[in-house]
């Protein structure tokens, strides 16, 4: 097995000589491209990316939660990322007296910093290959089963050998190319993080959902938090006497602008891609899957717009949870989109016949008319999955039943407090009834649950079901629930929400367990396919590993691009194209009266371009997904000119098929936080704490 894994290791490393800005490379093995990356105009080392030995480029960026990536901006700990990441935080302090989504928070001074509970941030302290030690013990002859468990033990005792005793210490075994290699990850953890500055929804969001994925972008997508550790910078649950992080590495911030043809360089946490899908793969995504949540979610969205709209305190209730609903709710529309439009299924499908002319008589006969028919196998199990999650899954009293099942009095007192304060019983009504009726039509008969058609039957329709139901329920009363006694368990096994999310997960139980048993199998067999689209190489020279939640590299350069015939979008939006669309008549188009008063006056400070106009954002070719929100983007020199916070609409497609025409990573430019701060937050105290390169 041994020389197996050598022979692997060797394709995978050798096979790197990319000329285009697709990639997520691996900061450990960025050696291996830093010749291309100073070709293409960067002037740092490998060693300044990434070492263990000595302060880095790694050691400024952060992962912010566990699905965004952040950037230290001074010597005081104080953090740069999204105002969509922090967005949550920004939410809970909020309320309709202090409406900090609505008019932004700044903190005039230390004390004025708000503590978030159950945020961390964690900096990645080294990573290194362990596959030999993860596959210690592995025989052929082991079923997957078998392989997998061995590989979670075997991982399991090595995070325990590294973490235990160090209570900061977190580290994880991430399996790459299908688990032909397994890597460790080890980070140090901070939790005592607090909101500094976030601006106005009305430019931290500007543009809404209308604008999101979309170009030209002039989203003001940012929000300040400071770490702070004991007083020898150790983490430390939060505390008053508590001090401000002193980080071994941050950025300097870049004034001097970007033009057309920069490089650029990105340094986060991308979440999840799947480059060597096969063609079944990509044909269930784009033309299943995508389109039936997409339709789900719209029905919701529209809910949540209407009653949004007559209430200030629903908005503020049910703004972090649009967000989430509609965010990739139109990432899955553009990607079924460019899936289309690069027509991927037909060219995987034509490099699948060609892969299965080289691989006769070798180990790799017969893997893609193997994984071909495990797909077939999956798609109805993972489509009764996919809609459960969709509809079912997103009725929240019946998320809460769930969620409260054999909680202590306290956990519960927790849960519930968090749960009311932001639930809106009619809007949860009116999205049961629409999801659930639509339920009924995505889901043949055949497989309609026994549950779903007596209750049909019983009431006629869903919206006299749901009268019945959130009537009775004591999750859809707080009033009820807080009658509710010392038997509060049994009252809730037995509640109309809980049986309903009970029977109708029982019924969709089966359908998981078989998609998760196909889904090992195809594991397996995607472990010998990414192995033998290696050897067989075809005129692809890229192989990197497929995006899970861990540090990667990507590097390009400042480019607009052309979406259809006779457009063509440049590289840069400004402060212009905001008055240009401001519209008080429109929540997300309604920009504070005070930037309106700026723009007239001109009065834009040192924050401009070389043609006199307050830069907004701008677009590159660097490869990003979700999770390098938040994402430093670095110019040549390894200084800060911008934050990452989203992807063109025709390019969401590069999760699985990168296209170097269209796929474009947007990014807020740094000039833009720096004006904000100054003119809208009257913060410029923390340019004190900042270093300014030009």
């Amino acid at each position: 097995m041994k020389r197996i894994i050598s022979i692997i290791l060797i394709g995978i490393t050798s096979i790197l000589t990319a000329t285009a800005d697709e990639g997520m490379w691996l900061p450990s093995l960025i050696s291996q491209r830093i010749g291309d990356m100073q070709a293409k105009g960067f002037k740092l080392s490998a060693e300044d990316i990434y070492s263990i030995n000595q302060a880095s480029l790694k050691d400024a960026v952060v992962l912010f939660g566990r699905g965004c990536s952040a950037e230290l901006i001074s010597a005081e700990g104080l953090l740069l990322t999204n105002h969509h990441c922090g967005y949550a935080q920004i939410q809970k302090h909020s309320s309709v007296e202090h409406d900090y989504l609505k008019d932004g928070f700044w903190a005039m001074n230390r004390s004025e910093e708000l503590p978030n509970e159950g945020l961390t941030v964690s900096f990645l302290e080294r990573m290194e290959d362990v596959t030999s030690v993860i596959l210690k013990g592995y025989e052929p002859t082991m079923t997957e089963d078998e392989r997998i468990n061995l590989v979670r033990h075997n991982s399991n005792e090595l995070i325990k050998s590294i973490t235990e005793g160090e209570k900061s210490l977190r580290a994880t075994v991430e399996a790459l190319y299908y688990g032909n290699q397994y890597f460790l990850f080890i980070y140090r953890e901070y939790s005592d993080i607090r909101l500094v500055g976030a601006p106005p929804s009305s430019i931290g969001k500007f543009g809404g959902e209308t604008d999101n994925w979309m170009w030209p972008r002039h989203t003001g997508d940012f929000s300040l938090f400071r770490i702070y550790a004991d007083k020898d910078n150790n983490p430390a649950e939060y505390s008053a006497d508590n001090v401000p992080f002193k980080p071994k590495k941050y950025f300097k911030l870049s004034t001097a602008g970007v033009k057309e043809g920069d490089f650029t360089f990105i340094y986060g946490f991308p979440g999840y891609t799947q480059e060597y899908i096969h063609s079944e793969g990509v044909r269930y995504v784009s033309e299943i899957s995508d389109p039936s949540k997409v339709a789900l979610r719209t029905i919701r969205l529209d809910i949540f717009n209407k009653h949004m709209s007559q209430s200030q305190a629903v908005r503020i209730q049910y703004s972090t949870k649009k967000a989430r609903v509609a965010n990739a709710w139109k990432k899955w529309q553009g990607e079924t989109a460019g899936i289309r439009k690069m027509k991927t299924v037909k060219t995987n499908q034509e490099y699948e016949k060609r892969f299965i002319e080289w691989a006769k008589g070798s180990e790799y006969e017969g893997i893609v008319e193997h994984i071909d028919s495990l797909y077939r196998q999956l798609e109805m199990h993972h489509f009764i999955v996919d809609v459960f999650s969709e509809s079912v899954q997103t009725v929240e009293i019946a998320r809460l039943s769930a969620q409260v099942s054999g909680q202590d009095k306290d956990a519960l007192r927790h849960i519930l407090e968090s749960f009311y304060k932001d639930y809106y019983m009619p809007i949860d009504k009116e999205c049961f009834i629409a999801v659930m009726t639509e339920f009924g039509k995505m889901i043949p008969s055949d497989y309609h649950p026994d549950y779903y058609k007596e209750q049909i039957q019983k009431y006629g329709n869903a919206a006299i079901w749901a009268d019945s139901l959130f009537a009775e329920s004591v999750f859809a009363d707080i009033e009820k629930m807080k009658q509710v006694g010392d038997n509060y368990k049994d009252v809730f096994l037995h509640d109309p929400a809980s049986q309903f999310y009970l029977n109708m997960q029982n019924w969709a139980l089966p359908h998981l367990n078989k998609a998760r048993s196909i889904n090992r199998e195809l594991q397996l067999s995607y472990r010998t396919y990414m192995r033998g689209q290696m050897d067989f190489a075809e005129d692809r020279t890229v192989y990197y590993p497929d995006a899970n939640l861990t540090l990667r590299v990507s590097y390009g350069h400042i480019k607009g691009y052309s979406p259809s015939d006779g457009i063509y979008y440049h590289p840069s939006s400004t402060l212009t194209g905001i008055i240009e669309k401001d519209n008080p008549n429109i929540f997300d188009y309604n920009i504070p009266q005070e930037l309106r008063d700026i723009y007239a006056a001109k009065d834009f400070g040192r924050w401009v371009n070389e043609n006199g106009e307050v830069p907004v954002c701008f677009i590159a070719t660097n490869h990003t997904t979700g999770g390098n929100s938040g994402s430093p983007v670095i110019n040549a020199n390894g200084d800060l000119i911008g934050i990452n916070f989203d992807r063109v609409w025709e390019g969401t497609m590069s999760d699985i098929d990168f296209d170097p025409d269209f796929c474009r990573n947007i990014s807020l430019d740094v000039r833009y936080v720096l004006f904000i701060i100054e003119k809208i937050g009257k913060a410029s105290y923390l340019f004190d704490e900042m270093t300014f390169t030009e």
